[in-house]
């Protein structure tokens, strides 16, 4: 449960003066993390972000198929960024750091789900304290997305990357889906209510991404990708 003691103190009331001092020295921390984040990040190289849920366990299918994902990749010659957390994340950093790969974690700091796995390469593990800061690491710094079961967090992050390319706010990438009885219900009602019936998209927006039920067919569809596009940062 969300603690009250946090809800109250979020309502009480502030001057307008508190307000404004408040939210000015705000912008020097949310700064000080893109400096941080583009200095390091844009040292690593090429990278494809693995997100899915922070509560799969390692017994689960979905994070064998993760780590599998991460040693694909890495063996091609990819990094591997993923929240850093546990379940899929972990996973992903798992295959990644087995295979003598980049292992890269970016860290959010939640009261409860998260914490730094123990697979991320000890110089590329980054703390994040926004949300919006961590996202945008992501879409600046990787190549691909490949995107396996889990809750709101990992929808967030697939739907801004869709949003971005969709709208050429940043250049197109390969966005995988992985685990097709997962997945299915969520984009049949994509292509049947949002785009056949209310027509808030365009039927083009259905190339953007690809569902697949492997890991071999993931990185694969990664690796077809580049072999046809040259691969460049995304900003």
């Amino acid at each position: 449960m969300v603690n009250d003691d946090k809800i109250r103190s979020a309502f009480e009331n502030k001057t307008w003066q508190e307000i404004k001092v408040t939210d000015s020295w705000q912008i020097f921390k949310i700064m000080s993390e893109f400096v941080d984040g583009f200095e390091r990040l844009a040292k690593i190289g090429p990278c494809v972000s693995i997100f899915g849920s922070a509560r799969t366990q390692a017994d689960h299918k979905y994070y064998q198929i993760a780590a599998d994902i991460g040693s694909l990749l890495t063996e091609r010659g990819y990094g591997v960024i993923t929240g850093g957390g546990p379940g899929i994340m972990e996973a992903g950093n798992k295959g990644a750091y087995e295979s003598g790969g980049k292992s890269v974690g970016l860290n959010i700091e939640l009261p409860f789900e998260q914490f730094n796995n123990k697979y991320i390469d000890r110089d590329k593990i980054l703390q994040f304290n926004y949300f919006f800061v961590r996202k945008v690491m992501f879409m600046k710094y990787s190549q691909g997305y490949i995107v396996l079961p889990g809750g709101f967090g990992t929808l967030d992050e697939l739907f801004e990357a869709l949003t971005l390319i969709q709208t050429g706010k940043i250049a197109r990438f390969p966005i995988v889906l992985v685990g097709s009885e997962y997945w299915s219900g969520l984009f049949k009602w994509i292509e049947e209510t949002m785009l056949a019936k209310e027509k808030n998209i365009s039927p083009e927006d259905l190339n953007l991404y690809r569902i697949v039920d492997t890991a071999e067919d993931a990185a694969e569809h990664i690796f077809r990708f580049y072999d046809k596009y040259v691969l460049k940062p995304n900003f």
